[in-house]
């Protein structure tokens, strides 16, 4: 069996039900697993790491992102557009989607998020161009090669620009189509054990690009399956007008009236949820992925994450598609949630600290995970460390739980480990060699930019 042993860890912040901070303890890790936490452990594993100036924390957990979008950030024709005008460009990109792009287009952007301390992602991926091949293979063939826990959608759209949609209808395809492969995805690939390291969520895009009735099918085959749901809701005020204008309702109504509320749905962004909304959520124990950077970026507005918090709602943190992001970097969103909600009230905007379980023990809830988010005996051995030494986290230490949220962190981390297994290490990707791969991408990224133009 796989074990590695951290000793003397100069901090662990474990996240857990009482919010410890421990100083000076071992970590030994077996067979993906934490067994044992405590001093001067009698273990011994087949790798040491010394750990007695490092910090160490429980992995980031991703909970949105659109890993096919790497290949389409920084394009100077759609940095000034909203949601709707910036997505119906950009499917004149996205409706060239293979499984080679795909695959270069995950292992750079889950390569970025591990060396920023992110362990899990979940990816809503919903373009599935007509031959373009296993997206989701390509998808989890990277994961596995980065080392990565990973949640892949088999998202989908069935509704074009000639049906009201805004994706062209390369792009989308009929209800049974979809649930057939809806299926398929489950039966291939789903794993829904605890420790699993890759799981399938059923995840239809959005309510302006999908018919009510494939919206009331998917709940129905996701329930039916054991999987989660997971769509964009309340992102803008576009929106917002789209369904009332077309159901003649707010985006929730409409949604809670298909079947999409509970314990097994969560909503990307939510910003536009009225207070009512607010206690709907909280009730139903629906959860939410914020999307900070993502939400600025578009100028979507800000989600009310602290009246969140405040009724009970789970909340977890993610960074969004890499053409509305520009980067994957959950640990850079930290720092800006943290601000951005002292910008609207400072007595009641998450504390450092509560950003941090945000996007850790908030994030699991979300995506409905218990082995994950924590450091204690028996949860996935899932963390990242960074030494205290460095030169950027100089007189920044004296509250560990909160420093990524209030001072954050401008460079890669320097462990990340993933599994029980290390995956970034002195700031680099253990599972492939990071010169090569960019360059690679690089190559691919021109080929397939050079088809939308």
């Amino acid at each position: 069996m796989a074990s590695l042993m951290l000793r003397n860890l100069s901090v662990l912040v474990t996240c857990n039900d009482a919010d410890d901070v421990l100083r000076g303890v071992d970590v030994y890790c077996e067979d993906g697993f934490i067994r044992a936490i405590g001093t001067a452990l009698p273990q011994e594993a087949s790798r040491c790491i010394d750990a007695r100036h490092m910090l160490c924390y429980p992995g980031l957990i991703n909970t949105h992102h659109h890993l096919y979008q790497q290949f389409s950030r920084n394009l100077p024709q759609v940095q000034n557009m909203e949601l709707f005008d910036w997505l119906k460009t950009l499917y004149e990109i996205w409706k060239n989607l293979d499984m080679q792009v795909v695959r270069y287009a995950s292992l750079t952007g889950m390569g970025e998020l591990m060396k920023n301390g992110c362990t899990t992602c979940f990816d809503h991926h919903y373009v599935f161009p007509r031959g373009a091949g296993d997206l989701l293979g390509a998808q989890f063939e990277a994961a596995q090669t980065l080392g990565m826990r990973m949640l892949s959608s088999r998202g989908s759209m069935d509704l074009s620009v000639k049906d009201g949609g805004l994706p062209p209808d390369s792009v989308v395809q009929s209800v049974d189509e979809i649930l057939r492969d809806c299926e398929d995805a489950i039966a291939r690939y789903h794993d829904g054990g605890y420790g699993s390291m890759r799981q399938i969520v059923l995840a239809p895009c959005s309510p302006f690009s999908v018919s009510p009735a494939l919206l009331r099918e998917t709940a129905k085959l996701a329930r039916a399956k054991g999987v989660r749901l997971h769509t964009h809701l309340c992102e803008t005020i576009d929106e917002e007008n789209y369904t009332l204008s077309r159901f003649g309702k707010r985006p929730l109504a409409y949604m809670q009236d298909l079947g999409w509320v509970g314990e097994d749905v969560w909503f990307a962004h939510g910003i536009h949820f009225t207070d009512e909304e607010l206690d709907v959520l909280a009730s139903t124990r629906t959860g939410v992925a914020h999307c900070p950077v993502s939400n600025m970026k578009l100028s979507s507005g800000i989600a009310p994450i602290p009246q969140m918090l405040a009724r009970g709602v789970k909340v977890g943190l993610a960074v969004d598609g890499s053409a509305s992001q520009d980067g994957s970097n959950l640990l850079e969103e930290l720092r800006v949630c943290y601000l951005l909600h002292r910008l609207q009230s400072s007595k009641r905007a998450p504390s450092g600290y509560d950003v941090l379980k945000l996007a850790t023990r908030g994030s699991a809830s979300v995506l409905g995970r218990t082995d994950i988010g924590e450091l204690t005996v028996g949860k996935c051995a899932d963390m990242f460390l960074v030494d205290s030494r460095r030169l950027e986290l100089v007189g920044a230490l004296e509250d560990p739980r909160s420093v990524f949220g209030t001072v954050g962190l401008r460079a890669a981390v320097d462990y990340t480990i993933v599994n029980g297994k290390i995956t970034v290490e002195h700031g680099r990707l253990t599972g492939i060699d990071e010169a090569e791969l960019a360059a690679k991408a690089n190559a691919v990224c021109a080929q397939y930019l050079a088809k939308g133009t």
